[in-house]
């Protein structure tokens, strides 16, 4: 069998705080830390209301070489590594694919889906398509992707190439056991070594920006309570003084 490498997990911990932190939050927080543009552009959510945050399992694509790659794709199934990303899968996890933004290329279809949606795979994030819509919208597996398209993975110009390499989706490097916390503003890339700073980061801002939000609402000035300004500091420390965070059980 092809042995591919396995990726490093973040702890646990980590994942739970970021399922309170939405990839807006977590965008404008890496923003402010010097990482400038972690949202994979392209892949869009196709479940909406859904959101996931786990770490990645990366596939590579690249243009196909016959050489190197045959037309059927049945001989051999063992040697497709697209079915090796997904046999790393642990419950949780993210598959995260660049498929070099091409449109004809359907990199899995329902069966691979299922499968991996049975191993407790979180969700996809991929820069290119999935085919077998009608049965994977009955899924209901939350996907990140750029469309679809009736044609299988190698049918047209691309091969799988490489399993937890880093690669380039949407854009934005990824590398293996990044985390991506996605919903309905997009996928984001958050670096582990990062996570614990961003979680810090991003408690305070939903504190104070909660507070701003009643304000707002209220008629309050946007100069006073957006961003929250030095002068209404102390008003926003009564007011969590009185309101405390919700602990969760």
């Amino acid at each position: 069998m092809t042995h591919t490498p396995g990726i490093t997990r973040p702890p646990r911990e980590i994942i739970e705080a970021l399922k309170d932190i939405g990839a807006a939050t977590v965008a404008g927080t890496l923003g402010h830390m010097g990482i400038r543009n972690p949202h994979m552009q392209g892949p869009v959510s196709w479940n909406p209301g859904k959101s996931i945050v786990g770490p990645a399992v990366t596939l590579q694509f690249l243009p196909k070489r016959e050489d190197l790659y045959g037309e059927d794709e049945y001989t051999d199934p063992e040697k497709q590594l697209h079915r090796h990303a997904l046999y790393q899968v642990e419950p949780g996890d993210v598959v995260v694919v660049d498929a070099r933004a091409d449109m004809t290329a359907g990199v899995f279809g329902d069966m691979m889906s299922t499968y991996f949606k049975g191993r407790g795979g979180a969700g996809m994030v991929i820069d290119g398509c999935l085919r077998d819509y009608p049965n994977l919208k009955r899924l209901d597996l939350p996907l990140w992707i750029r469309g679809w398209t009736p044609n299988f993975h190698t049918q047209t110009g691309l091969m799988p190439f490489a399993v937890n390499v880093p690669i380039a989706c949407g854009g934005v490097t990824v590398i293996p056991g990044d985390i991506i916390v996605a919903d309905d503003d997009g996928a984001v890339v958050l670096p582990v070594a990062l996570a614990e700073k961003v979680i810090e980061e991003s408690r305070v801002h939903h504190e104070w920006e909660e507070f701003s939000r009643i304000r707002l609402l209220e008629g309050a000035p946007l100069q006073r309570y957006y961003p929250l300004h030095e002068d209404a500091r102390g008003e926003f420390e009564e007011w969590r003084r009185l309101n405390p965070p919700r602990v969760k059980d």
